[in-house]
């Protein structure tokens, strides 16, 4: 996967299908008019069309726009935006590489334990 494992790493999903005609510049007036996010924060962002058959990521590297873009050739991706609460759906990157593999429980199910905020580390020298 390209886009690494870190839970650093902030992936989220535009909760409607979208048209994926759409290249650097409409799918980054996606993000920042539907998602309320800035497209090139590093942040990876998640686009499928309505049929479900093709997806596309885009990222920002530190030196530019990247767009990942998968077409399945048997079988449909998870469906997104038919789902509770709609909107757009915060991943893990582990989630968004099972999602690209066509995993159909990405955004059904939790399968990534929750984040954990880890407390103070006292260091003590001997």
């Amino acid at each position: 996967m390209i886009f690494g494992t870190a839970r650093s790493l902030r992936v989220f999903a535009y909760g409607a299908p979208a048209d994926l005609r759409r290249g650097f510049d409409g799918l980054s007036r996606l993000v920042v008019e539907s998602l309320h996010k800035d497209a090139l924060s590093g942040d990876c962002f998640l686009f499928t069309n309505r049929a479900r058959t093709r997806a596309k990521v885009l990222v920002y590297d530190g030196t530019g726009l990247c767009v990942y873009h998968k077409r399945l050739e048997l079988g449909r991706f998870a469906c997104l935006w038919e789902r509770p609460g709609g909107g757009a759906l915060e991943l893990t990157p582990s989630e968004l590489a099972l999602y690209l593999e066509g995993s159909r429980a990405v955004g059904r199910i939790a399968l990534s334990p929750a984040k954990i905020s880890p407390r103070g580390v006292e260091l003590h020298n001997n």
